[in-house]
């Protein structure tokens, strides 16, 4: 059976669908299943088990040896979060007690890093083994990750296969949950539909006109084929970056949405808000050569395409995937 945590969230949803469209269906669902506004993610879904997380450890101790994969991508997300006990408690300490039990056993594991532990790149975004220790990211959310990556590569035992991807500017269906933290798109959808304009966060720093800061946005479904072929080869053990390798505006990604709904761009902008002016990242962009390397060949759905599929079949339609 394969184990997917963070089952009922964003992408791990995601990833449960199409692991059923693959006719996979022995999968034990492990998250906050308390948190009722996911609840329509697993809606259709098909799986033998939903454990909750802080039963998990307990469940893995007696039935984890019956696993033959995990995808471990539950985290907390919440890049606003100040304390740092909450991170250490469920994306560190949690984290390395699951890489330990599938070490222990021999059993692969793919989990989810992110596009956080970069900061503000000034160690740029390559995803080199040697360069991890030097990144620093700018809140606890990108902390824990960091120092959870680390860790990983400081393990003289690992699992027989073991992957962790850092998550750029993931979008898509199953994300209306995540309230604030949800993507742009999903954000800037609602606003033109209720509003007929979309405000943007003006730029605090004068190499970057209003608008034309850039983040490497890459949809839902090109993340889950990749931790799908990873999943199919097992081969390339290591941290790998997910994102398309290149950098898109906020005024290329309203435009497409106004596109995508037949209407007019208009745009306003305002202060990027102060508790997160200070860590505003202002350019992402991964490179994706260890990536490509690792025999995934398949390219990335463009920016233009990804949001008129997301509109049109998800936003438009009020469903989810």
């Amino acid at each position: 059976m394969i184990v997917v945590t963070g089952a009922a969230g964003f992408i791990g949803s995601c990833l449960v669908g199409k692991l059923n469209s693959e006719g996979i269906e022995n999968i034990v669902l492990v998250d906050d299943f308390e948190i009722l506004q996911k609840a329509p993610n697993l809606i259709g879904k098909k799986y033998s088990l939903k454990i909750e997380r802080k039963n998990f450890h307990g469940w893995l101790s007696v039935y984890g040896k019956d696993v033959s994969f995990i995808f471990h991508i539950g985290a907390r997300t919440n890049t606003t979060e100040q304390n740092k006990n909450i991170f250490d408690e469920l994306n560190l300490n949690f984290s390395q007690k699951v890489f330990q039990f599938f070490t222990e056993n021999k059993i692969p594991i793919i989990y989810a890093s992110s596009a956080a532990t970069y900061g503000n790149g000034e160690n740029g975004y390559s995803d080199d083994h040697q360069l991890i220790s030097r990144l620093k990211p700018m809140n606890p959310y990108g902390e824990s990750k960091n120092e959870f990556d680390k860790w990983v590569l400081q393990q003289k035992s690992t699992p027989p296969f073991w992957c962790g991807l850092k998550f750029f500017n993931v979008y898509g269906p199953n994300e209306f949950h995540k309230k604030r933290m949800a993507s742009v798109i999903f954000h800037s959808y609602n606003q033109i539909v209720e509003t007929g304009k979309v405000k943007l966060f003006r730029s605090h720093k004068p190499e970057f006109k209003d608008g034309e800061q850039k983040r490497d946005f890459i949809y839902v479904m090109d993340v889950i084929d990749v931790c799908l072929h990873f999943y199919k080869t097992q081969k390339f053990s290591g941290i790998y970056n997910l994102g398309t390798g290149s950098a898109r505006t906020f005024v290329d990604l309203v435009t497409a949405i106004f596109k995508a709904i037949d209407r007019k761009p208009i745009i306003e902008f305002i202060d990027t808000p102060l508790d997160i002016r200070d860590a505003y990242q202002y350019l992402t962009e991964a490179v994706v050569l260890k990536l490509r390397s690792a025999d995934y060949k398949k390219p990335f759905t463009s920016l233009e395409d990804g949001i008129e599929n997301y509109v049109k079949q998800y936003l438009l339609k009020n469903k989810t995937y």
